[in-house]
């Protein structure tokens, strides 16, 4: 009788199993340790938090520890993830007989906890548990700005905080879970601390135009401070518009419009006399108006100087009342001297075309004006007067490091806590 190769196989197997009786199977494949399933590792694991109890403090840390010495049980790989899907920080000893966290644990959360395991033999282990953590007393809110809608490409992007923060680990913390987004492509940009409870962010060069961004917040239940967490803030989204650069040049009297890059207008203007010169510097335009009553008295100018005068297609670029409108008073002065008490002025017809071009975060640049610089956070948005060099130095995690990594890629880091 011809038998093929593989009768052969079958049959020296099936007697090989034979001889050496019923508990060896020395063909099979799913008796090696890593093939099996975990088994279930609860008495060989313990925790420090106990599932089932009452919210634990989030100021403790996660431990987690092989149960007795001497059972050749070793742990493996602990994950602990909580209810948004961050990972927690942490560190397992060389031994493997006990694993604990390195960062504090977000408060108000929920935590499931998996810890892998390898028994004497190799074979596989696991144990899960889920804990909640108590909600912070002390929290830190966050608010973006601006509104909702369609701005220029200067607009900066805002976050106000309900809580001082100093410590500069405490500003990493912060900084870090404040997430940009640009979309279609991203751009290197970062935050500036303007003060303990103000940020702001703009990219090293302007938004790119027809771009979306958005800024959300990674803080909540983040441990910033001693009994400071975060809590959650509502996202914020920007529709970027046209690229529009408006250059004024006081000496010349004469205003350009650009609008990508290309000049579609040039206006005669007068800008701010001796005494009240409009200030040099690129502002970020804060609103439109088509008509203010303006009276000196609401900005100082008193005697001689005073004046209550109604205006039309008030563009606001400062705070402290320069705006760019409709002059029909000082018409003979446009495009030979500056006569204004720091606004530029034009006529009602240059000023409707100006008021219905220029959309809010758009570019106003003065330019060959005695007056002094804009102010970069005190009178308006007056970021883009700040080189990039130094705008980095006022990010916590940026400060003092060299330029080239994008600070929107570090901001867009989940914050591993």
């Amino acid at each position: 009788m011809k038998h093929s190769p593989r009768l052969w196989t079958v049959l020296s197997c099936a007697m090989l199993v034979a001889s050496l009786g019923a508990g060896v199977t020395a063909c099979g494949s799913g008796d090696h340790p890593l093939s099996a399933r975990p088994y279930d590792a609860a008495d060989q694991v313990a925790f420090n938090q106990a599932a089932g109890s009452r919210p634990v403090d989030p100021d403790r840390p996660l431990e987690v520890s092989v149960k007795g010495t001497g059972s050749g049980t070793r742990i493996t790989d602990v994950t602990a993830v909580d209810t948004h899907g961050r990972r927690l920080a942490g560190e397992l000893s060389a031994r493997g007989d006990r694993w604990h966290s390195t960062a504090p644990l977000a408060a108000g959360v929920r935590y499931t906890v998996t810890v892998s395991t390898e028994n004497e033999r190799g074979a596989p282990g696991q144990r899960t548990l889920t804990f909640e953590t108590a909600p912070a007393h002390k929290v830190l809110n966050v608010e973006f700005g601006p509104d909702a809608g369609k701005y220029g490409v200067g607009q900066p992007l805002t976050a106000e905080l309900n809580e001082p923060v100093k410590d500069k680990a405490a500003r990493a913390v912060v900084e870090r879970a404040l997430v940009v987004d640009v979309k279609p492509r991203p751009v290197e940009g970062s935050w500036y601390w303007v003060d303990d409870t103000r940020l702001h962010f703009r990219p090293k060069d302007y938004w790119p135009a027809h771009s979306t961004v958005s800024v959300r917040s990674n803080l909540e239940g983040i441990r910033i401070g001693d009994h400071l967490y975060g809590a959650a803030a509502k996202p914020l989204t920007l529709e970027i518009g046209d690229r529009v650069e408006v250059i004024t040049d006081a000496s010349a009297h004469y205003l350009t419009f650009k609008r990508n890059g290309e000049v579609i207008n040039t206006i005669p203007v007068t800008t701010g006399k001796p005494g009240f010169s409009t200030r040099n510097g690129v502002k970020v335009v804060l609103g439109k108006q088509y008509y203010v009553r303006m009276r000196g008295d609401t900005v100082g100018i008193g005697g001689s100087e005073y004046y209550n005068l109604p205006v039309y297609y008030a563009t606001r670029v400062t705070w402290s009342g320069e705006y760019v409108h409709a002059a029909p008073w000082s018409i003979d002065s446009h495009g030979y001297a500056n006569v204004s008490h720091g606004c530029t002025g034009m006529s009602t017809g240059n000023a409707a075309w100006f008021y219905e071009n220029i959309t809010e975060g758009d570019l106003v640049t003065v330019v060959n004006s005695i007056g002094e610089e804009m102010d970069p956070f005190g009178n308006g948005y007056g970021d883009w007067n700040l080189d990039w060099k130094d705008w980095r130095e006022g990010s916590a995690l940026l400060k003092g490091t060299q330029d080239g990594r994008s600070p929107v890629d570090v901001t867009r880091l989940r914050p591993q806590i």
